[in-house]
Formats: structure tokens, C-alpha cells, sequence
């Protein structure tokens, strides 16, 4: 029994004593596979894994290795500013603590604007109630304060993407005590403090102040560096718009921290507002209110609705007066975007949102003869004291058929003029033949003509600091064979000797242009702005000061120049402008009277210098869809100056 318990004992088979890993079941694998390929006596207890495999697998780690530091580097370098702001917005909520914004003053300190404050509601829909009951009821509670229908309340905010939502804006004292009392009961819903524009006399300063107007989604996208909040005002035109960096500030910020159930942690002011800087014009703003009253006086006499005015310094360049009919009340864009007001400004047919001074584009009329009196002067093609007859017209045939024949026609036979005589009385004739050439006087061309325009400015924009400035249009061959597809010819030459034709330009061009005859050469650049001050006026600090700027020194001679303005001076004395001659002080004029689309409707115009012997202000007034041919600017500048000069 011992010797067969003994036999046992020696055939029993060893257990390992420990679990077999993977590995070694793998390294089983392969040697049994080998031992199947070379016979038993290729056979070894542990076979080494292909050089293949590690290879394999070691590929498989490295990439797997690689997209994770791809991923990471993603997460936290190319998206990580966008996740830190994701994950402080989670707990974050911002309210805007709105800076003062700068005052305008006119050139005497008087304000043309201040500030009002005006409380706004918006949503954060972050804070609003998760169940659809609870926040039913608490957009018609809200409604009932703002008595406006829930349903469109909720569509604000279902529509909106951003989390804070402008629900109602400038809200009556009535529903701010409302609100402010029942705020425990609306987390969602927060009131906001803001600052609209009071303008003052709006409808005359309207055309240069401009309006502010609630920043929209495109403008939250351009100036997203710049901290614009869904409620803020941003100017939108005039010296608002121009100015828009100066006079708004830096807003200041207040947060509350929440947790992730909307239980307010902390709370404080983490910028303080720093207010805007102000504005001091050149602009004399009683001689503005003059100037509109009397534009306003005569068009209405006259039946017609739209008109433009401008005054310069022609020694700065200053903008002492603008006006623009029709005009609007700048302060409606502070009532908020429902008013009825609004709609009827929008929707007027006359535009009076549109600048005409600085935009609008017309023909010129012979307001354009002094500049080409300068022009042939220049050139010397005429002495000034050269006579040339007017029969009342020019007749030219034409160079491909003898049988056709021309007339262009003159006001009135004017008999033999000189270059004085010829701008005091207008005569047509003789700027035709100056402009085109004429029997044997030799005229300018086009070419000439088109260089000596642009140097008085025409065809390029001011750069005044005014938004929207149109460019105008000196058209010459290659301009009409490009848009109208025809060849120049004489009569074009003709036309845009006396103002007429393709020939565009803005009442504030054709000012800019008689500065440089005022004052020997100069050409100005127009500047509304004078000063940028910190503070008020009082406190004396000067941040910009806009010097005068010459656009260009012309280079036209002194006693050319002169010439010019003794034309003009006549003019008043025994010309087209004699109802000036009674002015306090001496002047020299030029009116314009220039065809429009319309028939029997015209382009009336005068720019007037004064004093003429030591110009201090240049005043070129433009009446438009004037009916029939008749002196409307004269009246508007002959009242204006008389007042401006004996106040």
C-alpha cells in the first residue's frame, strides 16, 4: 500500500503556485505555433515576439499618444480663451455701469447736449426659471407692468441667441417702482441704468450733432473689442458718429457670481466708468439758427421742402453754420425705437435723414465761372480786359454734318463783356467761348478745365469730420466713353463751362472752393471739431486742438485771384447780386442757376464772401426744385448777413 501510495506520489503533477498572466499565455501561443513549423527539436520553453508586432503596437501607442496631445492642445490652447469665458459666464453675470458722455459746446461754450439718465429691462435668460409654468407666469406678471403682450415677450426671448436680452427700453417712472419692488420675485429680469441724449433745438442741429441709436448686432460684432453692451447707445451719425470713441468713455463693469443654482456668491464693482471727453465746435450756433430760420422762411414761401447752406471761415476752415432741409428732431431717436415720430422720419419721402450739404450732388450752375475765370487766367489763353461780344448765343455745326447745327443760349444778349463784367452779369457766352473755345478765341478744353476743378477740390471729398461726405463728379472723355459709352464732344466742353452736364458737387465742395479765392490761394479743409477737452470748458484742458488745415496752396496767382473777386464785387455792385449791396459791410458774390430733371425746376444757388476786403466768413446757399428761374438763394444770404453783421 506505502509502495503504491509512493507510485502516486511520483506520477502527481505539479500546480504552479501562481495565476498564469497574459503574456505568458501569448509567449504559450507562439511556441506551440513554432513547434508546429520546425519539429520538436526546434522546441523552446520561451519564444521572443516578431520584430513586426513591436512595431505594430508601438505605432498604435504613439498615435494613440499623438490625438491625445492633439486633443489637449486643442481643448486648451485654440479654444481654451473661448472655454475660460464659457466657464466664467456659467457663474458670472456683468452689468454695465454706463460712463458719462462728453458734452458738445459751440464755439461760445454754449451746450448743445446733455445727458439724461433712462432705465432699461433685459433678460438673462441663464437666471430664468427652468419650468415652463413658473416662467409663464412671470412673463405676464411682467407684462402687466410694462402693459405690453407676454406673447411678444416671450418670442423675444425664445428668439434671441445671446443670453442677455433688451426686453423694453426708456421705461416710465411707474413701471421702474414696479420693478425695482418686485425684483426678489424676477431673478431673470434686471433693471439697468443708461444715458440718452437731450439735444437741444434738435431739428436745427440735427444735420451736425447727429443721433445715437441702440447698438445692433453687426455693430456688437465690429466693435466686440470694445465692450458694447446689448443695451448701450452708439452714435449713429453726425460729430456722434465721428466721435463716437471720444465722447463715450470707458464703461465700467459691476459683477455677481453665482453658483451652478443660481445662489449668489459675491458681488462688486470690478472697473469703474470713466466719463467721455467733450467736444468745442467752430460752429456759432445763433448764426446756425439764423441761417435755418431763413432757409426754412423762403422755401416754405416758395412751395419746396429741401435746400442746403453752409458757412466757413475761409482763414480756418472752421464750419460756422450748416443746415440741411428738410431736417429732423435728433432727440426722437432718444424715445425709443416704437415712436410714432420715428416712423414718420423714416418713412418721409424727403429724406431728411440725408445730409444735403456734405451728400447731396448737384450741378452747379454758373457758381462754377469764377473758377473758370481762374482757370483761363492761369493758363493766359485771355487777358481780362478782353472784350467778347454776346448776341445772346453761340451756334456750332457739326464736324461730321455741316447741316446740323448747335445753339447754346445765353440769359440775355449782353453785348461786349470783359472778364469782370462777364462774371458780375453771368454771361454765358463768354464762358463757353473761354471753356470751349469760340471763333478765334482758344478755350481751355476739358482736360484743362477737369485739372483746374479738381485743384479748387471738386471730384474729391473734403474729409470733413462729418459721416456719409459724398465725392461728387468732374466728368471728363474717358469717364463719359466708360458710363455712357459716347465720345466727348464740344458741347460737353461747353456745359461744363457754365456748371451744367455730368458735373456734380456738394454745397460744402463748392463753398470749399470760393475759400481759396477769399484768401489768396488757400485751399481749406472744413473742421466742425475745434478743440477735445477733458472735463468742463472751465477747467481748461486741452486734450486735441484741430489746427487750420490747407487741403492744398493752389498756386494761382494773387492778381488772377483778385480779378476773380473784383468780378464777384461787381456783381453786387451792378450784377446778379445788387440785392446785397446794402449789406453793413461790403461783399462779393456769385449765384448759380442750374437745370435739374424736372422741368421748369432748377438748382438756385449763391456763395457770398464778406467783407471783400478782408473775408471773414464764406456763405453758400443752395435751394433745390426751385420752380422757374428766379433769385431764391439771394433773399436767405442777404437776411442772414445783414443779422450776422450787425448783432
Amino acid at each position: 500500500m506505502q509502495k503504491l501510495f509512493g507510485l502516486r506520489k511520483q506520477y502527481l503533477v505539479k500546480r504552479p503556485q501562481h495565476e498564469l498572466e497574459p503574456q505568458e499565455v501569448f509567449l504559450d501561443g507562439l511556441a506551440q505555433k513554432k513547434e508546429k513549423e520546425h519539429g520538436s527539436k526546434e522546441r523552446k520553453f520561451e519564444v521572443p515576439p516578431s520584430p513586426k508586432a513591436i512595431f505594430g503596437f508601438l505605432f498604435f501607442s504613439l498615435t494613440v499618444l499623438a490625438l491625445l496631445f492633439l486633443k489637449t492642445f486643442q481643448l486648451s490652447i485654440v479654444k481654451g480663451n473661448d472655454f475660460s469665458t464659457q466657464a466664467l459666464q456659467n457663474f458670472s453675470r456683468i452689468t454695465p455701469l454706463r460712463a458719462d458722455r462728453g458734452i458738445i459746446y459751440d464755439r461760445d461754450l454754449k451746450k448743445l447736449v446733455a445727458n439724461a439718465p433712462s432705465f432699461d429691462l433685459v433678460v438673462e435668460k441663464r437666471d430664468l426659471p427652468t419650468a415652463p409654468e413658473k416662467l409663464a407666469e412671470e412673463i405676464i406678471d411682467i407684462s402687466q407692468i410694462l402693459k405690453q403682450d407676454p406673447d411678444q415677450i416671450k418670442q423675444q426671448i425664445d428668439g434671441a441667441k445671446e443670453n442677455t436680452i433688451l426686453i423694453s427700453e426708456n421705461l416710465d417712472h411707474e413701471a421702474i417702482i414696479a420693478l425695482e419692488a418686485e425684483s426678489d420675485n424676477f431673478p431673470g429680469f434686471k433693471l439697468e441704468k443708461n444715458i440718452v441724449r437731450n439735444y437741444f433745438n434738435g431739428d436745427i442741429f440735427s444735420q451736425i450733432l447727429g443721433f445715437m441709436g441702440r447698438v445692433n448686432s453687426q455693430e456688437l460684432q465690429d466693435f466686440k473689442d470694445k465692450n458694447y453692451f446689448v443695451s448701450d447707445y452708439i452714435g449713429k451719425q453726425g460729430l456722434e458718429k465721428t466721435y463716437e470713441d471720444v465722447l463715450r468713455g470707458t464703461p465700467g463693469i459691476f459683477e455677481v457670481q453665482k453658483d451652478a443654482l443660481a445662489k449668489k456668491l459675491k458681488e462688486g464693482i470690478i472697473q469703474e466708468a470713466q466719463p467721455g471727453q467733450s467736444l468745442i465746435l467752430w460752429l456759432n450756433s445763433q448764426l446756425q439758427s439764423k441761417l435755418f430760420e431763413e432757409l426754412s422762411r423762403v422755401a416754405g414761401d416758395i412751395g419746396i421742402t429741401k435746400g442746403a447752406a453752409i458757412a466757413l471761415d475761409p482763414k480756418t476752415g472752421g464750419v460756422l453754420a450748416l443746415v440741411s432741409l428738410p431736417s429732423f428732431d435728433n432727440n426722437v431717436f432718444s424715445g425709443g425705437a416704437n415712436s410714432q415720430d420715428l416712423v414718420k422720419i423714416l418713412e418721409n419721402p424727403n429724406q431728411p435723414l440725408f445730409n444735403r450739404a456734405i451728400s447731396g450732388l448737384y450741378a452747379s450752375g454758373s457758381s462754377i465761372k469764377p473758377l473758370v475765370a481762374t482757370a483761363a487766367l492761369e493758363e493766359n489763353i485771355i487777358s481780362p480786359n478782353k472784350q467778347i461780344y454776346s448776341q445772346g448765343f453761340i451756334t456750332v455745326k457739326n464736324q461730321y454734318n455741316p447741316d446740323i447745327i448747335y445753339t447754346y443760349h445765353d440769359t440775355a444778349p449782353a453785348g461786349w463783356v470783359d472778364m469782370r463784367k462777364a462774371i458780375a452779369i453771368s454771361c454765358n457766352v463768354y464762358f463757353y467761348t473761354i471753356g470751349g473755345g469760340y471763333l478765334d478765341q482758344k478755350g481751355l478744353g476739358s482736360t484743362r478745365l477737369k485739372n483746374y476743378l479738381n485743384l479748387f477740390g471738386w471730384g474729391e471729398k473734403t474729409n470733413i469730420d462729418l459721416p456719409q461726405e459724398a465725392q461728387g463728379l468732374v466728368p471728363d472723355h474717358i469717364w463719359k466713353e466708360e458710363n455712357i459709352n459716347e465720345p466727348w464732344s464740344t458741347g460737353d466742353t461747353y456745359n461744363l463751362s457754365i456748371g451744367q452736364g455730368y458735373l456734380q458737387v456738394t454745397p460744402l465742395q463748392l463753398a470749399t472752393a470760393f475759400t481759396a479765392i477769399a484768401n489768396k490761394g488757400r485751399l481749406m479743409k472744413p473742421q466742425v471739431v475745434k478743440e477735445i477737452i477733458e472735463g468742463q470748458p472751465a477747467d481748461n484742458k486741452v486734450v486735441k486742438e484741430f489746427l487750420p488745415e490747407i487741403i492744398r496752396n493752389t498756386g494761382f496767382s494773387e492778381e488772377n485771384l483778385k480779378i476773380v473777386l473784383q468780378g464777384m464785387r461787381d456783381g453786387v455792385i451792378y450784377g446778379s447780386s445788387t440785392i446785397l449791396a446794402d449789406l453793413p459791410v461790403s461783399s462779393a458774390a456769385k449765384t448759380g442757376t442750374a437745370q435739374t430733371p424736372k422741368a421748369n425746376r432748377y438748382y438756385n444757388w449763391v456763395t457770398v464772401i464778406a467783407p471783400y476786403d478782408d473775408p471773414q466768413i464764406v456763405l453758400t446757399v443752395m435751394l433745390e426744385d426751385v420752380p422757374g428761374v428766379r433769385a431764391a438763394a439771394l433773399p436767405v444770404a442777404h437776411e442772414v448777413l445783414k443779422w450776422y453783421f450787425t448783432k
